[in-house]
């Protein structure tokens, strides 16, 4: 049951920017409408392409599943703050919205790195993988790895819930969970300690198998032949490039969230608290469609059937 003492929260990060606050909008629903037509197209290529129903393709499927749950969780409710002038929300959807972006951000590490194990089976076990990962391995994989996350999330979001909050001023353009409980005036202990493990939890679980798959891999690179770095150079760039970028954004938003950064321009503070959740959907579509080979061939015959299609209706 939500705390009865507070119904909503003020999102204090915006500034005033009077008719400008269109064009705003109109770049923010730019930027969620190509996040959701890239992501969803890539689905759909993966789903009706038989070819692509292997392994590394499905997790790409829950990858880009996620950037539309994750993206989705954040720009309807900002594209409503943008063009509000009181900038208020609801205490039920504010806790909402954080189980979304946070479940998110678990979800694509999660995910990365059962990526970055498929990657190390292929490159470093070819004769095994196989057998080691089957289409019902990976949909064990898939379901474990959201459950995890939702489950651990929902435990952290139900102790949040039952404090008793003395502010509802939130210095963000968005609901944040650690923000929402530097507001509490009881006491926080179960709170804070469940969260370290919940935290560890989240950074270890996925660094492991990554730190574990990477160092494997690049031992084959450096003691093979030619063609297999080239292999691995081709099938894990994609991958590090996009665990890169998602890492530097969650740690400038682990950072503003726990330390003062009024020092900060805030436009750049504004774009840095975004950029985990918004580049990372538009950079994974690109990365994954345009570097793997398969991906591009499979995009241009669906587009080729489409012409075609359209061409015969037409006569």
């Amino acid at each position: 049951m939500l705390n009865s003492t507070i119904s909503y929260f003020i999102l204090e990060a915006y500034i005033h920017v009077g008719t400008l606050r269109y064009f705003y909008f109109m770049i923010t629903a730019v930027m969620y409408t190509v996040i959701l037509v890239a992501n969803t197209s890539l689905i759909v290529v993966i789903c009706m392409n038989r070819s692509l129903h292997e392994p590394m393709y499905l997790f790409l499927c829950s990858l880009f599943v996620n950037e539309l749950y994750g993206s989705t969780g954040l720009f309807p409710l900002l594209l409503v703050q943008i063009l509000s002038d009181v900038h208020t929300v609801s205490a039920s959807l504010c806790f909402l919205q954080i189980f979304c972006l946070y479940t998110y951000v678990n979800v694509e590490f999660c995910n990365l790195a059962v990526m970055s194990y498929d990657r190390y089976l292929a490159i470093c076990c070819p004769l095994q993988y196989n057998s080691r990962m089957t289409s019902s391995k990976v949909f064990i994989f898939i379901i474990l790895l959201w459950s995890y996350c939702f489950v651990k999330f929902l435990i952290t979001l139900s102790l949040n819930i039952r404090l008793t909050l003395c502010g509802n001023i939130i210095n963000s353009l968005y609901c944040r969970n650690y923000l929402v409980v530097k507001l509490a005036c009881s006491d926080t202990e179960v709170n804070n300690i469940y969260g370290l493990f919940a935290t560890a939890g989240s950074v270890l679980v996925p660094l492991l198998p990554i730190l574990f798959s990477y160092t494997k891999i690049l031992k084959v690179c450096f003691s093979g032949s030619k063609q297999t770095r080239q292999k691995a150079v081709s099938t894990c760039t994609p991958q590090l490039v996009s665990l890169l970028n998602f890492t530097f954004g969650c740690c400038f938003e682990i950072l503003q969230s726990r330390f003062d950064t009024s020092g900060v321009p805030t436009v750049l503070r504004i774009i840095l608290s975004l950029y985990f959740v918004v580049l990372q959907p538009l950079l994974n579509p690109v990365m994954y469609g345009m570097q793997m080979s398969k991906m591009r061939s499979a995009c241009r015959q669906l587009l080729c059937h489409k012409k075609l299609s359209v061409h015969k209706d037409g006569l």
